[in-house]
């Protein structure tokens, strides 16, 4: 199967991009518009792109809003509380229902790689064993990382040190942690320097939720960039949110990019859901609550944005489509530059696949998999404007999903 009459991010002319078998065969200019053979796929001027990519999601809590109650304070720690009240009622084919309709979203969407965060501060591990399952029964559809993140804290929660072991050990592909939650900051530290340590012995992926807050005094962030810069583990360390950076004085963030940039870690900001949760505090004028994206960006630092959530206790919307979030974080970071419209798709491709390690299992070249997506534009400015649909979703070099072009019929 072959895609012909595609054009490329950042590449004038028209393409075709022929595959053999699973992966990309070859990419070649056109030298204009082509005739398409049957079985093979005319993107027809439309931009043909790596498949989107999710780096931050709770699949264990979609379409959990409002069970059993409504975060009436629209607050983190609410939120919190609200999650401990669904989760002890949670059941394993409930988990695993809600996670696969969270999938096909994103699906519908064009989103082929996926992480996820799976509460392991409850002893049963109830939601990871389901989502360990999902991730296997949902491989033709997207490629799953699962985290293991202890929502309650590593060494606040009692047996959180045993529990993130044994999720490990179960086959969850990342640690996670998230310090600001623990009792006290010397829990947030130590917290951080075991998880580096298992994600070192163990040779895995670290992606922290760090200094969710717009607390000023919250900078868990430096100890975790400093352990990765030690350990020379940048590269595999990720630090997600960390919202507390747009309540940080500029003196001190002048020091701590300086330790950001020799640490070269990854960053995640979720834009949506961070305008929703934090400023709560405030009454005028309100934080925006959202790290500083633009200037993390322009220090040369990966950064990436994600969804987070879709329907649960911290975030009563979402319907996978993470071009909405994009177009939301451009607005709320200050980056509607035209500079940064048109490569703003960086920030859902390229940047969130090197956030998830991918490295030659992405991107169009060839030999790599024949993971493509065609969206109903020509180009970022163009796909981010339009809020552009995914028409043709390929996966393996197969099929996966098509969407007819929008057409409006007028009356007259």
């Amino acid at each position: 199967m072959n895609i012909i009459n595609a054009r490329l991010r950042g590449v004038p002319g028209l393409h075709s991009v022929l595959c053999e078998g699973t992966r990309i065969g070859r990419v070649l200019a056109q030298p204009g518009t082509l005739s398409v053979p049957a079985g093979d796929i005319d993107a027809a001027g439309n931009l043909l792109i790596p498949p989107l990519v999710e780096p931050h999601i709770h699949l264990d809590a979609v379409a959990t809003a409002g069970q059993p109650e409504w975060n009436k304070s629209g607050t983190l720690f609410e939120g919190i509380e609200r999650w401990g009240q669904r989760k002890a009622t949670i059941t394993h084919d409930d988990t695993k229902q809600r996670a696969h309709a969270g999938i096909r979203m994103l699906a519908e969407h064009g989103i082929q790689q996926v992480r996820t965060h799976v509460d392991v501060t409850d002893p049963t591990l109830g939601a990871l064993k389901a989502l360990l399952e999902v991730r296997d029964e949902a491989r033709h559809l997207i490629e799953l990382q699962i985290v293991a993140f202890p929502q309650e804290g590593i060494e606040s929660f009692a047996g959180g040190r045993e529990l993130m072991v044994r999720a490990l050990d179960m086959g969850a592909d990342v640690v996670g942690g998230i310090p600001h939650f623990e009792n006290t900051r010397e829990q947030g530290v130590s917290s951080i320097h075991y998880l580096m340590d298992l994600a070192e012995q163990r040779g895995l992926l670290v992606d922290v939720h760090c200094d969710e807050t717009d607390d000023p005094h919250s900078r868990f962030l430096e100890v975790l960039a400093e352990q990765a810069r030690v350990r020379g583990m940048g590269a595999q360390v990720t630090a997600s949110h960390t919202t507390a950076m747009g309540s940080y004085d500029n003196a001190y963030c002048s020091k701590l990019m300086r330790l950001l940039k020799a640490a070269g870690l990854n960053f995640i900001s979720c834009p949506t859901e961070s305008i929703h949760l934090q400023g709560r505090f405030d009454t005028f004028p309100k934080r925006r609550g959202v790290t500083r994206v633009a200037e993390l960006d322009r220090a040369g630092l990966n950064v990436c944005f994600g969804q987070d959530s879709i329907q649960d206790p911290w975030y009563p919307l979402g319907n996978g489509n993470i071009l909405r979030v994009l177009d939301a974080g451009l607005h709320i970071c200050h980056m509607m530059g035209y500079d940064d419209l048109r490569r703003c798709l960086d920030l859902v491709t390229d940047h969130s696949a090197r956030t998830l390690n991918l490295g030659e299992r992405y991107g169009i070249a060839e030999g790599r998999p024949a993971n493509l997506v065609v969206l109903e534009a020509p180009d970022d400015y163009e796909a981010l404007r339009r809020q552009a649909r995914a028409l043709v979703s390929i996966r393996g070099g197969e099929v996966l999903m098509r969407r007819e072009p929008q057409q409006v019929q007028w009356r007259g």
